[in-house]
């Protein structure tokens, strides 16, 4: 797959950089290269996304960070089984247990949401930093709702992170989940306060709160530049314009009515 010139591979993180050591120099840079074009398209174009990890993968399968980026790959194309099987190999590699979360949340993804819970009550779990340990909450409570247990839902989501009113980058997450789980289970009006709180701790836009605020708020978007109310002006432009063809139409008519007359009646008086 083309990549462009202006990508040279050094983009990358510099502990992915030091994994490729162990590889010839030409090649690092080729694997680099292709890991910097998936991390640059997972969000916005994750179906090209996939397609680099598969090509850094068939260079250089035995490098951990290069299993994980296929994974991340496969999940953001919703390929849970093979998203799963890449980051366990990259957690063989690495023995670290950063991915545990996210290989639970496949097990949901693969309709198996008994297994995502299971793996919450796993030692792993506890080896997490406190990033991890949300995102896992995360997960589970998502288990949970997926087996219809919503109040455990939201008993799971309940904690001092939930609690605090510090700002950490999971924060918007956690409490718009938890104010998903309320609306989910009929408590309207706590789950509106929650949206709010998630709103506030907001500041990068990586949830909709402010939109569904304003969807419980009754408050109805309409867009200045409908595509639909161009069309109605477009329409009613050309029927203008076809009713101005008419009128001209009548006109000239008329003229030549009138030059007729004028002509008959020169020949009368002759």
């Amino acid at each position: 797959m083309p990549i462009p010139p202006e990508v040279t591979g050094e983009e990358i993180d510099p502990d992915v950089r030091q994994e490729l050591l162990s590889l010839p120099k030409g090649l690092a840079d080729d694997v680099a290269r292709n890991l910097v074009m998936v991390a640059q398209l997972i969000d916005e174009d994750p179906e090209k996304a996939y397609g680099y990890s598969r090509v850094a993968l068939r260079l250089a399968s035995r490098v951990a960070a290069v299993r994980e980026a296929a994974g991340f790959a496969a999940y953001a194309n919703q390929k849970y089984s093979e998203a799963l099987a890449e980051f366990r190999a990259a957690r063989r590699m690495s023995g670290g247990v950063d991915l545990w979360p996210v290989m639970a949340d496949c097990e949901r993804g693969l309709g198996r949401p008994e297994r995502a819970l299971a793996m919450a009550g796993e030692p792993e779990v506890q080896k997490l930093d406190k990033a991890g340990q949300v995102e896992m909450r995360l997960v589970a409570a998502g288990a949970r709702r997926d087996m219809g247990q919503l109040e455990a839902a939201i008993v799971t989501l309940q904690s001092p992170e939930l609690a605090s009113s510090a700002h950490h980058p999971w924060t918007a997450r956690l409490r718009y989940a938890y104010a998903d789980a309320l609306l989910a289970a009929g408590r309207e009006p706590e789950a509106r306060e929650w949206f709010a709180k998630a709103l506030e701790a907001d500041k990068d836009g990586a949830t909709d709160a402010s939109d569904r605020l304003a969807e419980m708020d009754g408050v109805e978007f309409v867009d200045a530049f409908d595509e639909s109310d161009d069309e109605h002006d477009a329409e009613a432009e050309a029927d203008a314009d076809v009713e101005d063809a008419g009128d001209d139409e009548d006109e000239d008519e008329d003229d030549e009515s009138d030059d007729l007359e004028d002509t008959d009646a020169d020949d009368d008086r002759s």
